[in-house]
């Protein structure tokens, strides 16, 4: 086990991208919102991108190919390239930028639940986060990024971990929400927002590079299946621990939260100092994370669509990913509520989710992709389940955005 957690990779980076301030928002408010009832859909929607996931990273390991690579050879010669080109690189492109907005607001609000709240700390960690990231991404090789995000998963993790047996929830109440699944009254939208922030399209494209670049071929198959399940699971835990210390707190207590940020703030009088530092550092940590993964995915799908000479480490990937960053931190820099710019990104993740997963389950079944490492009707079963599922759950997002909902 201790060499399984030594060795993991590209699942950090899908752990990190998922587990941002949008997860923590949501996360939140469905705890203080309904206490621990709802934990079964993120139980669901953990499962369910592990299920994907894992298809992600055969799929890169076995062909040594991206998504965007795959999508290419397999639409070479369809009337529909050019169009479904078109669409997939707009969500992506527009829906990163608009995510990024949220990852570096939410990022320095998590600042703000430290040092106070103002323009002035809002604005400096914002400028500063994105010249942090664009670092990163100018000078990192993949492999620096990879421990960098890591690292913050890690931190993320302790953050998360150490609130939760400092509040001290009832593991009883926790279990019977994992295992018995309800939608109490004006629920619904909190269980949209809990399996709509875990499983992201992008990530699909993020996993299938990031594991051609860590593996090659059927001999490290193995290792990737167990990144991607260790990792995607250790994501899922921190975000159940999220819930249930916002149930354990403050619905027990009747405490209203419209977001992560002021559940650190209304923590103090309950806990002490302690947990508002805990959760602003975990929010922190959460935004950081998922502020480097939302532009190496871009540039990933962009880079293997168009082409671009030097793949992931050509100019054309850095100036892709660099502009996704510096459109997200100026979205940030406007004044725009998180929220709002997080509620855009939903938009172009309810169109483009049920898409680029129907189009994963159709490449892993092509045998001459794929081989002996084709899906077989389990992993069907499972991954067609998913795909119903993104589907109506991309329809009602996209109600929801056009107000039909």
């Amino acid at each position: 086990m201790f060499n399984k957690l030594r060795n993991l990779g590209p699942g950090v980076l899908v752990t990190a991208a998922f587990i941002g301030p949008g997860t923590v928002a949501a996360c939140t408010v469905a705890g203080a919102s309904f206490g621990y009832v709802l934990l079964w859909a993120l139980l669901f929607a953990t499962l369910a991108t592990i299920i994907l996931q894992e298809m992600s990273a055969r799929l890169g390991t076995i062909t040594q190919k991206g998504m965007g690579e795959v999508l290419l050879h397999s639409l070479q010669h369809s009337p529909l390239k050019w169009p479904l080109f078109i669409l997939v690189l707009l969500a992506l492109y527009a829906g990163n930028s608009a995510y990024e907005g949220g990852n570096l607001a939410g990022a320095a609000l998590g600042l703000e639940a430290i040092f106070g709240s103002s323009p002035l700390v809002f604005n400096s960690a914002v400028v500063a986060l994105t010249l942090l990231g664009g670092t990163l991404l100018l000078r990192g090789s993949y492999r620096q990024i990879e421990h960098v995000l890591i690292a913050l998963v890690l931190l993320m993790g302790i953050a998360f971990i150490v609130t939760f047996f400092v509040v001290g929830p009832s593991l009883a109440d926790i279990a019977k929400g994992l295992f018995s699944p309800q939608i109490p009254e004006g629920s619904l939208l909190a269980v949209i927002a809990l399996i709509g922030t875990t499983v992201v399209p992008y990530n699909l494209f993020l996993h299938a590079s990031a594991a051609k670049a860590r593996w090659q071929g059927q001999k490290d198959l193995t290792e990737a299946r167990s990144d991607a399940v260790i990792s995607i699971g250790l994501g899922g835990l921190i975000a159940i621990l999220i819930v249930s210390t916002a149930a354990a707190s403050l619905f027990a207590n009747q405490i209203s939260v419209n977001s992560a940020a002021d559940m650190a703030v209304q923590f103090e009088p309950l806990f002490g100092p302690f947990s508002k530092y805990l959760l602003g550092i975990g929010l922190f940590a959460a935004g950081l994370s998922s502020t480097i993964t939302a532009p190496l995915a871009t540039g990933y799908a962009v880079a293997e669509i168009l082409q671009l000479k030097g793949g992931a480490s050509g100019k054309g990937f850095r100036v892709i990913a660099i502009s996704v960053l510096v459109i997200g931190a100026a979205l940030a820099l406007t004044g725009i509520k998180p929220i709002k710019i997080i509620l855009l990104a939903q938009f172009a993740n309810g169109l483009l989710l049920p898409i680029v997963a129907g189009f994963l389950l159709y490449a892993m079944n092509r045998k001459q992709l794929l081989g002996e490492y084709a899906n077989g009707w389990p992993a069907n079963t499972l991954g067609i389940g998913v795909v119903l599922l993104t589907a109506g759950l991309g329809a009602r997002m996209i109600a929801k955005g056009l107000g039909v909902m």
